[in-house]
């Protein structure tokens, strides 16, 4: 079962093994992932130099669920730009935030600018 949607930059936090990792490795068992933000994750190991088959490899090892982008989640993206706006958040950002809304989850995210939203959604800063 659900318990949490993950951010790319809490992945990323685990990946990288940063301050706030065990956190993250602790929701694993229960967490899901926009594939909006798989792909964050797997641009920015592209971007250190990753091959791709390591990528996979290191994407699938996590064990997540990822969820696909559909139109529901396109919608509540959408909709979330006026309300996270001051917050200058991304596509993904909104993505993640979107999903966990739809799924009544909490976020885990390493982004702090997410606790000045007041969007429905409960905030879990990795560190």
């Amino acid at each position: 079962m659900s318990e949490v949607v993950l951010d790319a930059s809490a992945l990323l936090t685990l990946l990288n093994d940063e301050p706030g990792a065990d956190v993250v490795a602790e929701a694993l068992p229960g967490a899901v992932v926009s594939a909006v933000n798989m792909s964050e994750v797997a641009a920015k190991l592209c971007g250190a130099g990753m091959p791709e088959k390591v990528i996979h490899q290191v994407i699938d090892s996590l064990g997540l669920e990822i969820i696909p982008f559909d139109e529901a989640q396109a919608y509540q993206a959408g909709i979330l730009y006026l309300a996270a706006k001051h917050a200058g958040l991304s596509l993904g950002d909104r993505a993640c935030l979107g999903l966990a809304k739809i799924l009544g989850l909490p976020a885990l995210t390493a982004d702090k600018t997410w606790k000045t939203l007041s969007i429905g959604v409960t905030v879990i800063l990795v560190r």
